[in-house]
């Protein structure tokens, strides 16, 4: 809990630091790099969506370090199978012939999980993750496993090559905190990428703050103050999702075969509150709300075959309606 001025000064230059620190790897990309903090200080798990070679990997393991979180990184594959993930039951033979059981974790015990091109995989093994991402745990042989905290899935795709890939299902996209977009690189940054990467040594990040100091910042958030009318406009914005809203947007009515759930109400208080915390305030402003609103949306609302045909996407279903808000405040 944030009890005075001072802590939340801390906080805030805590904060700074770690995105400093992983400035001095990643070129550019500063929205991504906000966007992904706030979903570790938020507590939830991340989808990247951009090309390949854009650095995604790179700034993933760079917030391992820059954290000093445990990482590692699953290669989605059509013959990855759930326990590749999550881990397997063998039998262990004592020096008397006694058989035991015992668990031998996967990949997905780590703080921070890479999913690479997790659409790659068939939805058997994309739903090994379920559980994981929702409860933390993971079961083998009819006994749970707590996964170690901080934890944190952050998955990758590549939104330009379809063929040989499972889309994600919308129950488990839904999981997904935020949905960030990874654009390409500007000429200025394509030259310093290409100075950093060529050059006898290659920045890395250092440590500048532990696991137990990032769950400490996630407490903070959470004790953020939402005022009622803050919280009725993101209602409005998730109800204003559905189609069948008396004030959603022609564009919402015409386009979106479903809308938002609860879940993007709680990401939008949740990233609110982060997104204070980094301002250094102690409440949650429209702004917030709005600078959430596209990696919130995004992955939540379901567009229908008319809008996929006309190129129609969530984004702009999302920014006709933050216009709409705005136009009646």
């Amino acid at each position: 809990m944030i009890e005075s001025k001072e802590q939340l000064q801390e906080a805030v230059a805590k904060i700074a630091a770690l995105k400093r620190e992983i400035a001095k790897v990643i070129v550019g990309q500063e929205t991504v790099v906000e966007q992904l903090l706030w979903s570790l200080l938020a507590g939830g798990h991340a989808l990247l969506e951009g090309i390949p070679g854009l650095g995604k990997t790179m700034l993933v393991r760079t917030v391992a370090d820059s954290v000093a979180l445990s990482y590692s990184r699953i290669q989605f594959t059509p013959d990855l199978m759930p326990s590749d993930i999550t881990g397997t039951t063998l039998i262990d033979f004592g020096a008397h012939g006694a058989a035991s059981q015992r668990f031998q974790p996967g990949p997905i015990f780590g703080n921070l999980v890479l999913a690479d091109e997790i659409n790659r995989a068939t939805p058997k093994t994309q739903s090994a993750l379920l559980e994981a991402m929702q409860e933390g745990t993971v079961t083998a042989g009819g006994t749970s496993h707590e996964l170690p905290k901080p934890f944190f899935v952050l998955a990758t795709q590549n939104p330009i090559e379809q063929e040989g890939t499972y889309p994600l299902p919308e129950a488990q996209l839904d999981r997904f905190l935020l949905k960030i977009g990874v654009k390409y690189p500007t000429r200025e940054e394509l030259k310093q990428i290409v100075l950093r990467t060529t050059a006898l040594e290659s920045p890395k990040a250092r440590p500048v703050m532990t696991g137990d100091e990032l769950i400490g910042l996630q407490q903070a958030a959470k004790g953020l103050l939402v005022a009622e009318d803050v919280l009725d406009l993101a209602v409005r914005m998730v109800m204003m999702t559905h189609s069948s809203e008396d004030d959603a947007p022609d564009e919402v009515r015409r386009y979106a075969r479903f809308g938002a759930g609860p879940r993007a109400l709680q990401a939008f208080i949740s990233i609110g509150k982060v997104r204070a915390l980094c301002s250094g305030r102690m409440h949650v402003s429209w702004q917030d709300l709005r600078a959430a609103a596209l990696p919130v949306l995004r992955h939540r609302i379901v567009l229908t075959y008319e809008a996929q045909a006309l190129g129609v996407t969530t984004d702009s279903l999302a920014e006709s309606i933050l216009q709409s808000i705005e136009a009646k405040r």
